[in-house]
């Protein structure tokens, strides 16, 4: 190969990706939130915020991977401590992107497939411009970083053979657990491409496979020390944090905290008309995503153009696995958990962009490439009908409602806050920033919890908290020289502080 023809090619191999790269983080940083948000469902950031910075433990299953990575992120020296740890959602966001490009090109070069370049990038584009991930990546939030574990799971277990396979399949697949614990969904695409081999693994020249029960074990070894992540959660514990879900220092405590034990009566608890009713708004969500034209290009790719292969079978079971549970799981925003679904869909776009330019080629050789471009052109135009529906920037809402709190409560205050946001807001005003120390900041949905009150008692000595009758009206009657404030957020702010001690 001449050096006139090594130039194009590695144009072909590196520019595509940093377009990628380059392209999503503008997109990202543009519409990111610059502090605390509660944009695309996120009231949850000012638990994981704060117990990333203070070595807490944040609300089940406990993400030990996420708050050992936020922890990082939250060193740079740039922008609010909220801004630091939403920047991790974005680069989680890109690199899955990334992965989904290089699904694409990797499974078009094995077909012997020109200018896979192109498909890659308008599969990469569909993934991270679709508004469900987008509008995680401007959040604190753990759904990027699982969408980047799903992504890497079907990258390592749908391409060309890779040296040490087993090892890498099981260690990431471990670390994705210490994110989120739904990438079990994801269990048999672990398990088909460690224990069962063939000559070729992207399944397209045969089908003769091999069980490779050493690889199993190699591969179970390697999960096992991904799982490590959790080893961190007692320890956290122990040094009695303020955040501290669980407080997993004991073995059934470790167990409530990690199964998510909280949750578990709400999955698979709908009743057959919200199912229906669910089933419709994936469905609406499915095409919000990508447009008819995008749907119509992801259905022609699964059923027109994708042969036979793993990668065929493992996208077809994560988009299932998904939607089922997603369906299933009867919590309000349970359609984050659609995100690894619409990464099998983008995939899906990639390849029914390449048969059609593949097929456009034959006849019409310049048409290819004008399709291509024509398909990004709509996803631009696409992802500029979304930005307002995604775009954080501009909310202050959960940083107007914090500092209206500490501005009008009273000093050494109880103050008693109901829902996730006003909890979490304070959470991370409080401890988290370090504002208004003379507060005590009690959750009364929490008080029952045996947990939470010995945490109570250990960050607030000063506050008497009876194991009696585990009640906000039970911890004011014990407590008559403090003054109380009782916050709330559903539509807007509701503070009520009584500007003198209890009688």
């Amino acid at each position: 190969m001449t050096f006139q023809q090594k130039i194009p090619r590695a144009c072909d191999k590196f520019i595509p990706p940093v377009i990628l790269v380059v392209l999503l983080m503008t997109v990202y940083l543009k519409t990111m939130a610059p502090g605390l948000t509660w944009a695309n469902d996120g009231s949850d950031g000012g638990d994981l915020i704060t117990a990333a910075f203070t070595g807490g433990v944040p609300h089940p299953t406990g993400y030990p991977l996420y708050l050992l990575l936020a922890k990082i992120f939250q060193l740079i020296p740039a922008g609010s401590l909220a801004f630091r740890t939403n920047l991790m959602s974005a680069v989680a966001a890109v690199c899955a992107s990334i992965l989904v490009y290089a699904v694409v090109t990797e499974y078009l070069a094995a077909s012997q497939t020109t200018k896979n370049w192109l498909p890659g990038l308008i599969a990469g584009f569909s993934f991270g411009l679709s508004p469900l991930l987008w509008s995680q990546a401007v959040i604190t939030e753990v759904y990027t970083l699982h969408a980047f574990f799903a992504a890497l799971l079907l990258y390592l277990s749908s391409g060309n053979t890779r040296k040490n396979l087993d090892r890498m399949l099981g260690l990431t697949f471990g670390l994705a657990a210490g994110n989120h614990m739904t990438i079990i969904l994801t269990l048999p695409v672990l398990f088909s491409s460690v224990m069962f081999r063939n000559s070729d693994s992207t399944g397209l020249k045969n089908n003769q496979w091999q069980v490779d029960i050493h690889a199993f074990w190699t591969g179970f070894f390697w999960l096992g020390i991904g799982l490590l992540t959790y080893v961190t959660l007692p320890l956290r514990a122990l040094h009695n944090p303020p955040v501290n879900w669980g407080n997993p220092v004991t073995f059934k405590n470790f167990v409530w905290l990690v199964s998510g034990r909280l949750y578990q009566g709400q999955i698979f608890a709908m009743t057959i008309d919200p199912a229906w009713g669910r089933m419709r708004g994936a469905a609406g969500l499915l095409v919000e995503q990508f447009g008819i034209p995008g749907l119509l290009l992801g259905l022609i790719g699964l059923i027109v153009f994708f042969k036979p292969s793993r990668l065929y079978r493992n996208t077809l079971w994560i988009a299932f696995a998904f939607f089922v549970f997603s369906i299933g799981y009867a919590v309000l925003d349970s359609y984050v958990n659609l995100i690894p679904a619409f990464l099998s869909f983008s995939v899906w776009i990639g390849l029914g962009a390449s048969g059609l330019m593949k097929s456009l080629s034959l006849k019409f050789r310049r048409l290819e490439i004008i399709f291509g471009l024509a398909v990004l052109l709509y996803l631009f135009f696409l992802a500029g009908n979304h930005c307002r529906q995604v775009d954080a920037s501009q909310d202050f809402r959960a940083d107007d409602f914090g500092r209206e709190v500490l501005a009008q409560a009273p000093d050494n205050a109880i103050v008693f806050a109901s829902g996730d946001k006003a909890v979490f807001t304070m959470w991370y005003f409080h401890f988290a920033l370090g504002s208004r120390p003379d507060l005590a900041i009690v959750a009364p949905a929490l008080l029952p919890y045996d947990w939470y009150r010995e945490s109570l008692r250990h960050t607030y000595p000063q506050v008497i908290v009876t194991d009696i009758i585990p009640t906000a009206d039970a911890v004011r009657a014990a407590n008559p020289q403090h003054p109380v404030c009782f916050i709330e957020y559903i539509i807007d702010s509701k503070i009520d502080c009584a500007p003198y001690p209890n009688p």
